[in-house]
């Protein structure tokens, strides 16, 4: 073979293998830069979320009025369970309260519509160590409007290998990962047995307590400028708070590790900044219950829907009645009582066992 007819053979494999990546990358689109979908794009792997959200935002077109935003708990709540709003589901894997802001503010250059809020807060990065250092988007949204973003991504190996696992997931239906995403932007989880959940509780309650409880937190002296913050950023729109409901056996860890008085300095500080705050994080028929968690930090999909039912429908009786309480200046001092009394309770009860 001449070096000339060599050259133009490796040039036809060359052109070839790039055209079939692209092609597979843009089918599966593992990183959600076109949003179509078919039945082998079904069940989508989670590879940035911040850079995967972004993408979604950037590329449009979209017509949301609500905004979701919230930590790796909140993105099991799916946007399908709020009535009449159309949602956004902006939660990512450890997010920071510090982030929350600049999240709005891309949001708000994207979302035209928008004219809703809803956040999800969690106790324990109210703590110098997770509030304490700065965080934004923008090195997200500098990474996506660099030149030729989408082409590069769409002739990158990396991409086929997560396209490939995308397909094989999608085409056998399998949901073996503890979070995995379809095409609406909608959460989900593997189901675990008991022995699997009591396990997995077991070690994320011992991870709490080796990284985020006891000696590991302190109040964020600055936590209550940082909520005005996001509240200064949705302006005259519509804002609600929430938390993030955990395990009764995590939040009993957090009561043994000697901080009920820092979450009541927490709720004190939502009320204040906010007016209200929706509180699920305490014990109640819902968290009392290990099987409604993958591991007692994250709920899966049925509790957000019935989280955001109580938020649009406080008096449903399809809820719990002590799911979750609108707290406010009147109600917070009975409020926090009554958590002290349930957690008294839980205490007790573990000991017993």
């Amino acid at each position: 073979m001449t070096d000339k007819k060599f050259a133009k053979t490796a040039l036809v494999i060359f052109l070839t293998l790039a055209t079939a990546t692209a092609g597979v990358n843009y089918w599966i689109d593992p990183l959600w830069h076109y949003g179509h979908a078919n039945a082998f794009n079904s069940i989508q792997k989670v590879t940035n979320e911040r850079e995967q959200k972004i993408a979604m935002l950037h590329y449009g077109p979209h017509d949301y009025d609500t905004l979701l935003i919230g930590s790796s708990r909140s993105t099991y709540i799916h946007p399908s369970a709020f009535e009449g709003w159309d949602v956004f589901n902006f939660s990512v894997a450890n997010m920071s309260v510090r982030e929350v802001h600049s999240f709005m503010v891309y949001s708000q250059s994207q979302l035209p519509e928008l004219k809703r809020y809803l956040i999800g807060v969690d106790f324990f990065k109210s703590s110098e160590q997770e509030a304490g250092a700065p965080r934004a988007l923008t090195n997200y949204e500098k990474k996506i409007d660099q030149p030729f973003y989408r082409t590069k991504n769409l002739l990158s190996l990396d991409s086929l290998d997560i396209s490939i696992q995308n397909f094989m997931k999608s085409v056998t239906d399998t949901v073996d990962e503890d979070r995995l995403y379809n095409r609406k932007g909608e959460a989900f989880a593997n189901r675990l047995t008991k022995e699997e959940v009591e396990e997995s509780t077991s070690l994320k309650i011992e991870r709490f307590e080796e990284e985020f409880y006891g000696s590991h937190y302190t109040y964020y002296k600055d936590y209550p400028m940082i909520l005005q913050k996001i509240k200064d950023a949705a302006g005259d729109d519509e804002l609600t708070v929430y938390t993030t409901p955990i395990s009764t056996g995590l939040f009993v860890s957090l009561v043994e590790s000697g901080l009920l008085d820092d979450y009541e300095h927490w709720i004190r500080d939502l009320v204040t900044v906010y007016g209200g705050v929706w509180n699920f994080m305490y014990p109640n028929t819902i968290t009392n219950d290990d099987m409604n968690y993958i591991d007692g930090h994250h709920f899966y999909p049925e509790i957000g829907t019935l989280l955001a039912k109580r938020i649009q429908h406080s008096n449903s009786a399809e809820i719990p009645k002590d799911f979750g309480v609108y707290v406010t200046a009147d109600n917070v001092e009975e409020h926090l009582q009554e958590v002290r009394k349930l957690a008294e309770q839980a205490v007790q009860e573990k000991s017993n066992k």
